[in-house]
């Protein structure tokens, strides 16, 4: 089973950005937010910034820097829809997942855009839905 969870925003103040957000759609942050990573929830999908280093902005709709994001995916297991996804298409560039199965993996789709599947702990299904702690 999987599940859209996340949008993701490359950035290099994620806590700034996330700010402005929240005051652009009046929508808090998550109290767990911090320097790396801060996110404004939206019912079942996080919009969330992450710090990149040396962040260069995107020129759009000029093509020579293009746009910078990816999405999260939570699964309830890795190995059903990392064959699922590979079959359609998708690669797996690296895996982050630690000896317990938490974590995620990173692939990229047919045409090269990233995404994540992800394993967080505490997060349970209910009736095909996630359910965070």
């Amino acid at each position: 089973m999987l599940k859209l969870t996340d949008f993701i925003i490359d950035c290099p103040d994620p806590m700034k950005l996330a700010a402005f957000y929240s005051e652009v759609t009046g929508t808090p942050m998550k109290p767990d937010s911090n320097e790396h990573w801060a996110g404004i929830r939206f019912g079942e999908i996080e919009l969330a910034f992450q710090k990149v280093e040396d962040f260069r902005p995107p020129r759009w709709p000029n093509d020579e820097h293009p746009k910078q994001y990816h999405l999260d995916f939570e699964v309830d297991e890795f190995e059903p829809e990392q064959t699922r996804i590979e079959e359609l298409g998708a690669k797996l560039q690296k895996n982050f997942i630690n000896d317990e199965g938490y974590g995620w993996q990173v692939y990229t789709d047919p045409v090269g855009h990233p995404f994540c599947l992800c394993r967080n702990k505490g997060v349970t299904w209910v009736d095909g839905k996630v359910v965070w702690p």
